[in-house]
Order: C-alpha cells, then sequence, then structure tokens
C-alpha cells in the first residue's frame, strides 16, 4: 500500500513537473490548514450542540443510577435478602440500559460527524474547483504534497470560498 502511495506521489510529481514546464497555472491547497479552520471548528461545533441534549440526558441517567446504587447502600442494612438482591437487579438492569443508550448515542455521533465531514469535504471540493475554474489554474493539488512552494499555495483563497 505504501508502495502504491509512493507510485502515485511521484506520478504527481513528474505531472507536476510537466505541466510547469507547459507555462500552466498550478495550485496547491494545505489540507491541514483547511481542516483547522473556522469552517471546520464550526461543523464541529454543530455537531456538539446538536448532541448536547442527548448528552445532558445521559448524564441526568447516570446520576440517578448512582443516587440509586448510594440509597441502596444506606437502606442495605434495613432491607431483606430478597428485597435487596432485587434492587440491586434492578441497579444493573438500568447500568445495562445505560450502557446501551450510550453506545447508540456514540454510533449516531459518528455517523452524523461522518455526514458533516463529507459535507465538509464537498464545500472543499467545490471551492477548489470554483477557484480553479475562476482564475484559470490547469492543476490544483490538495491531500498530498512534498514541498510545496508558496508560489503555488492557494490555500488561503480556498479559505476565502468556503465562507
Amino acid at each position: 500500500m505504501k508502495a502504491l502511495v509512493h507510485i502515485l506521489f511521484a506520478l504527481a510529481l513528474i505531472s507536476f513537473t510537466v505541466i510547469s514546464q507547459a507555462g500552466s497555472k498550478v495550485g496547491y491547497v494545505q489540507m491541514k490548514l483547511v481542516m483547522q479552520s473556522q469552517q471546520s471548528l464550526d461543523v464541529g461545533k454543530k455537531l456538539m450542540a446538536e448532541f448536547k441534549p442527548r448528552n445532558a440526558e445521559l448524564e441526568k441517567f447516570r446520576k440517578q443510577i448512582q443516587d440509586k446504587e448510594a440509597t441502596l447502600e444506606k437502606d442495605a442494612a434495613n432491607l431483606s435478602q430478597r428485597d435487596l438482591l432485587a434492587k440491586r437487579q434492578e441497579i444493573e438492569y438500568l447500568k445495562i440500559d445505560f450502557d446501551r443508550k450510550k453506545n447508540r448515542q456514540h454510533e449516531d455521533f459518528l455517523l452524523r460527524k461522518q455526514e458533516e465531514l463529507n459535507n465538509f469535504q464537498n464545500n472543499v471540493n467545490s471551492a477548489v474547483t470554483s477557484l480553479g475554474q475562476s482564475e484559470g489554474y490547469d492543476l490544483i493539488l490538495y491531500n498530498t504534497g512534498g514541498y510545496i512552494g508558496a508560489k503555488v499555495d492557494v490555500t488561503d483563497r480556498v479559505l476565502k470560498l468556503l465562507k
């Protein structure tokens, strides 16, 4: 797999050299900067806000379980074996339910995160395409690169288009 990546990168550099010698306009986008941009951070904030009520609900449920455990510990001496066992079993069922809800929420969060990342990536692709067409670029690379000179770095212009 690494060999394939190196071969593809070498081909990209060769293509870059050929295109550069032909007088073509070439650009590069630093995806690291794009992923650290305010637009990317806004996606994270949106997800956190979306899941905040569910996180609060889970926390409330966790607190209820802890309160039941504390109450059981206090009252254990006054309960019959049967009642003690029943209350412990009830708490165990609540813990299982809590774990199930927590796992479901985590899976839902991962799905939404992937959806938002895909949407953001589509926006980046659109911005790169728009920049390439409007400013007459023949090639704009992103996601990979060795050394990229300042003359071909168009990251700032892509970030402006994302706004």
